[in-house]
């Protein structure tokens, strides 16, 4: 073995060298032919395929984000309804998410399918959430919500599985990285697009007006399918659930790292419900809800920050990369939740909680995708995708759910506590998973 190691490193010196001897009359076709996976530290990861998929993610979070920033609004003021309407829409609607997400992934094993199934995704998500704005009832808005929300499930192994296709893998991180920042700075912009609509067109029309970045989404996804290398001909591939070749070898070790941390990974507005609540005696309701806003948007600040460092830091630690920034991710949350359980009205210490959170899920988001890009053999990475996002929409809805009666029924401090619980299960997992990966 060490022979064959020796003869190798004696090929590539000698290839080295004639390379070195060709001057610089053949400078421009060692670079035109160079192989990206071969140049982790350069520029060629930023393929025009990922630069197409990291522009549909944010366009496409621009188009639904400003329906999503409105609707509580639209369903309560405009429609008349209660928030119990509302908060039974929301929650059909995740779930519809979460059962689209897995059926995407055995769809995206496909690589023809997966073509049809993203542009459809972004496309029929546009359209279905703009359309909420022409609703008179609740039951319609419910309707379309609910399918625009399947619709965005469906596309989402399909666009993760793209991406993998249109960059070399030594560059996965910084792909997924690139991909996630674009997303959170689509989830900061789309807000703010909703509240100039609003104040120049009212609330229906600027639903209706969200369609057009979505459908220019589907746009760029389409463009970045050109990019990708797939077969257009041949068998169609039969549509399966595959779920425990998923969950076999390394793979399958991963995944039940990244549960773990799912489980734990609860939504956001229960970090400003903590917010609001410790700030409320000392500052007065409206102003601890404002500033609870402003610690939020310092939390999509922070995860736009780190999606593509955490990326950029994964590719050079080689295959243990995506593991280890999942490690580091898991780690700042559970920081995070500790200091939610235990801090007092203090804002600066708040917004050291709500920093270590955007921090975390910019780091784990990212990795997550490239680990499982790296870990999946190509026929079941869609199949693998559709899991882990499955994974991320159940896990994280029983994460608020539970957390949010812990808070309710006993005290902020237990379910922080339970939610800390979580995440050191997450950090052995993976720790184990690190271990048992090859260098």
């Amino acid at each position: 073995m060490r022979s064959e190691t020796a003869n190798s490193e004696a090929e590539s010196g000698e290839a080295e060298c004639s390379e070195a001897r060709s001057g610089t009359a053949a400078g421009e076709t060692s670079e035109a032919t160079t192989d990206p996976a071969r140049e982790p530290s350069g520029r060629l990861w930023l393929t025009p395929g990922v630069g197409g998929i990291g522009t549909a993610s944010f366009l496409a979070d621009v188009g639904h984000e400003v329906p999503t920033a409105l609707m509580a609004g639209f369903v309560t003021v405009t429609l008349g309804a209660p928030a119990a309407a509302l908060g039974a829409i929301e929650g059909i609607s995740d779930g519809l998410a979460g059962a689209g997400r897995f059926v995407g992934g055995a769809l995206a094993d496909d690589p023809r399918r997966r073509r049809t199934v993203a542009i459809g995704g972004y496309t029929t998500t546009a359209a279905l959430a703009a359309l909420i704005g022409a609703t008179t009832s609740t039951a319609q808005a419910g309707v379309l919500r609910g399918a625009a929300w399947a619709a965005r499930g469906l596309r989402v192994p399909a666009r993760n599985a793209l991406l993998a296709d249109v960059v070399p893998a030594a560059a996965y991180g910084r792909a997924y990285g690139f991909e996630r920042t674009m997303d959170n700075l689509g989830a900061i912009v789309g807000p703010l697009l909703a509240l100039g609509l609003v104040s120049l067109v009212g609330v229906r029309t600027a639903m209706l007006l969200s369609v057009i970045p979505g459908l220019l989404a589907a746009v760029a996804v389409g463009y970045a399918i050109r990019q990708a290398k797939v077969p257009r001909a041949g068998e169609r591939r039969r549509l399966r659930f595959q779920v425990r070749p998923v969950l076999r070898g390394q793979l399958g070790r991963v995944l039940t790292g990244f549960t773990a941390f799912e489980v734990g990974n609860a939504a956001a507005a229960l970090l400003i419900l903590r917010a609001t609540d410790l700030l409320a005696p000392g500052h007065g309701t409206g102003t601890a809800t404002q500033i609870a806003i402003g610690l939020y948007i310092a939390y999509n600040i922070a995860a736009t920050a780190a999606s593509f460092p955490a990326g950029g830091i994964s590719d050079r630690l080689g295959r243990r990369g995506p593991l280890l920034v999942t490690v580091a991710g898991v780690a700042a949350f559970l920081a995070s939740y500790l200091l939610f359980a235990a801090a007092g009205p203090q804002v600066w210490l708040l917004g050291v909680g709500f920093v270590l959170a955007g921090f975390g899920i910019g780091c784990a988001e990212t990795a997550e995708h490239a680990a499982v890009a790296a870990f999946a053999p190509e026929e079941i990475r869609g199949s693998a995708f559709g899991l882990l996002a499955t994974v991320q929409a159940v896990g994280n809805t029983a994460a608020s759910v539970v957390a949010g009666l812990l808070y309710t029924v006993a005290s902020p401090a237990l379910a922080f506590g339970y939610l800390t619980a979580w995440m050191a299960l997450a950090l052995v997992a993976l720790l184990w998973a690190t271990r048992t990966t090859p260098a």
